[in-house]
């Protein structure tokens, strides 16, 4: 599953595969929509994604620009962002959000006494030889950050607490 953020804040959920009956499964804010027979194919040309439904084949040209995709479809444009599964709450200590995976501490891009929106960036993590942007999922305040730069974390580590506001 793939988790998006649209421009205008939407959250997306995407599936591909799993259950072959549904090969694509689309969540928009939590509500499920009906995407019907659809099919995806790369092109041979870079930047350009195939969609098919039924006989009707689209072309989707895309670009990545920062940290964020442009997809052109059907003469508009979509501007989505991937939230990457870096920050969870841990579920025992509310606003206190842990590593998805063991790595190593990059960068930490907000102090302590930070306030912060959802979906700045917090922290940057590499794991498994690739870059992860540790967004904030809520607005609050940093109330503590238990690693620096270049500290190697375990999966599940408090990597910071957060204080809605």
């Amino acid at each position: 599953m793939v988790n998006l953020r649209d421009s205008e804040g939407r959250n997306w959920n995407v599936q591909i595969g799993g259950n072959p009956l549904k090969p694509i499964s689309i969540e928009l804010d939590g509500e499920i929509i009906e995407s019907g027979n659809i099919s995806f194919f790369s092109d041979s040309r870079p930047n350009r994604i195939i969609i098919k439904k039924g006989n009707i084949e689209k072309v989707a040209f895309c670009a990545k620009v920062g940290d964020k995709w442009w997809i052109h479809l059907d003469g508009n444009v979509s501007i989505i962002e991937v939230i990457e599964p870096g920050i969870s709450d841990s579920g025992n200590n509310e606003g206190a959000f842990t590593a998805p995976m063991p790595g190593k501490v990059l960068e930490v891009l907000i102090p302590e006494g930070a306030k912060v929106s959802e979906g700045q960036p917090l922290m940057v993590l590499e794991a498994m030889k690739m870059e992860h942007r540790i967004l904030a999922d809520k607005q609050g305040t940093v109330t503590a950050i238990h690693f620096s730069q270049g500290d190697q974390v375990d999966a599940g580590s408090v990597l910071l607490d957060l204080e809605t506001d």
